[in-house]
């Protein structure tokens, strides 16, 4: 089955962990082998080969780089200009990676429908490439955290590259809204970053905006939304999670909330750096749970989707016990099917909610 991840950090891994993600996941973990400058050293779980071994076709891949003022103690660069041109770093690796064959850019709905088309052809045409590496993945540009969008001329030249999806604020305060951990509205120059982004056509991340800013950012905002990785607040009470009332919100602006895999963000009581897969029994099962949850608050399946966020700065130290590699995501579609789900269902939250929601938006421009 085709799936569609909505949230993967591939450039900030090929970047600033030097992954080579063409290689596999056995060599990629062999060569941080003794290393300890971060913690998910040797702990990786996605590269290229298991994106495609498990169907990973489409994903939403970020640029990401945080401008922070002094006394930010996040880490991060120290002028918006040094982020633009993080991200631009970030966006020559995936050119790379699109002039190898492995990586497609998907700016548009004729490129998404040919790339479903490719990924969802019978077993012998399409399936075979996949699994021999012949067969590109196609990604959906995206920029987690606004602040490298130096002043509003910038993010029409991002545009211009294939950006299409935009998250204001990522951690902590920003220059364009307040994120996690942050509190606070989106200000006159988060108004302004948002009706630039409406005239673009840019859709909206709602994902990680602290809960003023979220609701600032839907009144505001008169276009496409989204949320790339999140997870249910009535489950795991954070103020990263969205309330019901949130996601009901985000569910009458048509959008689609893709279930992240991050473990903190699964269960409550998960101590990052002290709780275990093996220490909490979680199982990749868990997930489940949030995408169910969205469903029934629904009262469909349309609105649900995956977003793994998988080694967005963790590995498989913060992951669910039993999820070896990206690969393992397949199963979720098992999973859902045991729990009642009709396939037509299964196939929305895979895959198809989110390209029916990219389908939808691209053809009314």
């Amino acid at each position: 089955m085709l799936i569609f991840d909505a949230h993967l950090d591939l450039s900030m891994n090929a970047l600033e962990w030097n992954r080579d993600l063409t290689r596999s996941i056995t060599e990629i973990r062999q060569r941080e082998e003794g290393m300890t400058d971060k913690k998910d050293r040797g702990k990786g779980t996605v590269c290229f080969p298991e994106m495609r071994r498990g169907g990973v076709g489409v994903c939403v891949a970020t640029q990401i780089a945080r401008y922070v003022k002094p006394k930010n103690g996040l880490p991060g660069w120290n002028s918006p200009e040094q982020a633009w041109a993080q991200t631009q770093g970030q966006l020559a690796w995936y050119r790379a990676m699109e002039d190898a064959g492995q990586l497609i850019q998907i700016r548009d709905a004729v490129a998404l429908e040919k790339q479903v088309r490719l990924w969802t052809a019978p077993n012998g045409s399409s399936g075979s490439q996949a699994e021999t590496g012949n067969l590109a993945i196609g990604y959906v540009l995206s920029l987690e955290g606004a602040d490298s969008i130096v002043k509003l001329s910038y993010l029409e030249k991002a545009y211009a590259q294939g950006l299409r999806a935009v998250g204001p604020a990522h951690y902590g305060p920003g220059t364009y809204a307040q994120g996690t951990h942050a509190t606070g509205g989106i200000g006159a120059r988060g108004r302004e970053l948002l009706s630039e982004m409406d005239r673009l056509g840019i859709i909206l991340d709602a994902t990680h905006l602290c809960d003023e800013s979220f609701w600032e950012a839907l009144a505001h905002f008169q276009g496409p939304v989204w949320a790339s990785h999140s997870n249910c607040r009535a489950l795991v009470p954070h103020e990263r999670q969205f309330t019901d009332e949130q996601l009901r919100a985000l569910f009458e602006r048509g959008a689609v909330i893709g279930a992240v895999l991050d473990a903190w963000m699964i269960i409550p009581g998960w101590n990052r750096g002290e709780t275990t897969p093996e220490s909490s029994g979680l199982k990749l099962e868990r997930i489940v749970e949030h995408i169910d949850h969205i469903c029934q608050l629904a009262g469909n399946a349309r609105h649900s989707g995956i977003g793994t966020d998988l080694d967005g700065g963790f590995g498989r130290e913060q992951s669910p016990g039993d999820l070896e590699t990206i690969h393992d995501i397949s199963r979720i579609a098992d999973m859902l099917r045991a729990r009642g789900y009709s396939q037509e269902d299964v196939d929305g939250i895979m895959y198809g909610n989110f390209v029916r929601f990219l389908t939808t938006t691209w053809s009314g421009r």
